[in-house]
C-alpha cells in the first residue's frame, strides 16, 4: 500500500511511519504536491551480510596453522617505535 505524505507531516510523525514500514505499508514522500522520495521496507537485511563474513573468517582462520614462535609483544613494540 502506498502512501502519500507531505515533507512537513513526515518530518513531525517520523516515527509513527518507521511503523507503518514495519507493518508493510509504503509512503511518498511530496515536496508542494511533487514526490521527492520514497519510504519502502529494507528488501534485503545486512544482517544476513554480516553473518556470512563472519562464518567465511572463521573458516578462514581454521584453514591456517598457527603462527608459531612468532613474539607478537615484540612485533607490536616495533611497530610503535
Amino acid at each position: 500500500m502506498n502512501i502519500e505524505v507531505g515533507s512537513y507531516e513526515a518530518k513531525t510523525k517520523l516515527p509513527e511511519l518507521l511503523r507503518g514500514i514495519q507493518a508493510g505499508n509504503r509512503y511518498t514522500i511530496t515536496l508542494r504536491g511533487e514526490a521527492v522520495a520514497d519510504l519502502v521496507p529494507v528488501e534485503n537485511p545486512k544482517h544476513s551480510d554480516a553473518i556470512a563474513a563472519v562464518e567465511e573468517m572463521l573458516s578462514f582462520m581454521q584453514a591456517r596453522k598457527p603462527a608459531g614462535s612468532i613474539d607478537l609483544k615484540a612485533l607490536i613494540n616495533e611497530g610503535r617505535a
